[in-house]
């Protein structure tokens, strides 16, 4: 049961985040090869991703455009003609073939754009293929956008004669363009260490990693040991890569070359699969907290609070209230307030009001007196009937003491 095509594309893309520009079929051979093979093509940002059939998801073999310094046509553009074209990369020259003349015509248009950022002047294209090769170009200039630096503006001319230039003597060597080489970059799998000690280490530790890169025998070349896991058991695989000054060449059946070190880690992971990872010591955890000694100068005891002084405010005069200072009120609390204009009647009125005022005493005290006088009668007189009643008493009081 074959595999639906966007399944494959799925699995093709975790592959490489690179973008898709364009795909197809086409006929591939190197210059040292007489036949060409049939290939399915994908153009992933500037690499050729080469698979033996549009079904199967692992690319063969890629091809990096970035390395390539020339391209040439073996005939002019011609209909229903094969198109056949040559790419001179730095490690080796590889021919394309295309049966369809509009088709090839694509290949090298898109090929040309990816590598120059720019679209070529002369392409036999449709206007919509046009635009869809200018969308390639917008993502790949979005997603590699040029570091070139401008160039610097010119010195001012006060400068240049205030400091002129000393003219080189004939001994002094002119000073060279090219920079001196620096030490290429070491990524966290290279160990100073032999092949057996490097097999070894993957032996005894699989979970650290399986890929250790490693300085070879030879002068200025280095090695890669990797530990695979095949059907038949864990075998020990060791490859050469070689030091120029280009780059970095791994010496397979097809010599791949590369510009760092950490270019060729990521060449085999990837050749892998990703299904080995660079091998990495694990770092020692620490498993308790330990306490350090205080200094001699320093005090571990709590320091004593500080006691602030309060501070000695001199008494404030106060200050007499409103109350204070109005003068006493010319009458006492309980007498009658006469107005100004009965001021001659005045001690008259007194003296009436006493007498008026004794006379209504007296009469409430006498009718008080003569209340109670009644209220212990009628007592007296409730008693003695009881009495008589429940046969006790031995006179009865008459009708006039009542």
């Amino acid at each position: 049961m074959s595999v639906p095509a966007r399944v494959v594309h799925k699995r093709r893309a975790t592959i490489t985040d690179l973008p898709l520009y364009y795909s197809g079929h086409l006929l591939k051979k190197l210059a040292t090869e007489k036949d060409f093979k049939k290939y399915y093509t994908e153009l992933r940002g500037a690499t050729l991703f080469l698979y033996k059939d549009d079904t199967q998801d692992t690319y063969t073999e890629k091809l990096d455009l970035e390395k390539l310094t020339s391209m040439e046509l073996e005939s002019p553009y011609q209909r229903k003609t094969p198109t056949i074209f040559t790419l001179t990369l730095h490690t080796a020259e590889v021919q394309l073939k295309m049966d369809n003349s509009d088709t090839g015509e694509e290949w090298r248009g898109y090929i040309l754009t990816v590598v120059k950022k720019m679209i070529p002047c002369k392409l036999q294209l449709l206007p919509g293929q046009m635009l869809l090769l200018q969308d390639a170009l917008d993502q790949e200039r979005r997603r590699k956008p040029p570091t070139a630096r401008p160039p610097l503006p010119p010195r001012p001319s006060f400068l240049v004669s205030a400091s002129p230039s000393p003219p080189p003597s004939p001994s002094t060597p002119p000073p060279k363009d090219e920079p001196e080489p620096s030490a290429p970059e070491i990524p966290t799998c290279f160990f100073s260490v032999t092949r057996q000690e490097a097999e070894r280490m993957l032996e005894a530790n699989p979970e650290n990693g399986g890929i250790i890169l490693r300085p070879s025998t030879l002068a200025n070349n280095y090695a890669l040991t990797l530990r695979q896991v095949m059907p038949s058991g864990p075998v020990m695989k060791n490859y050469r890569v070689t030091s120029t000054k280009s780059g970095f060449v791994i010496e397979l059946d097809t010599a791949v070359t590369v510009s760092s070190l950490d270019d060729v880690v990521k060449y085999f992971l990837e050749k892998t699969e990703y299904r080995l990872h660079p091998y990495v010591t694990s770092q020692p955890y620490d498993t308790r907290i330990e306490l350090s000694a205080a200094p001699k100068c320093v005090s571990i005891a709590s320091p004593t609070p500080k006691t602030v002084p309060q501070a000695e405010v001199a008494p404030m005069k106060r200050s007499k209230t409103k109350a204070e200072l109005l003068p006493p009120p010319a009458n006492p609390e309980g007498e009658y307030v006469v107005p100004d204009d009965q001021c001659g009647n005045h001690n008259l009125k007194i003296v009436q009001l006493d007498g008026e005022l004794r006379e209504v005493l007296k009469l409430r005290r006498e009718n008080l007196y003569t209340e109670t006088d009644k209220v212990e009668v009628v007592a007296y007189v409730n008693q003695t009937r009881e009495k008589s009643h429940s046969g006790t008493a031995e006179w009865a009081p008459n009708s006039s003491e009542t």
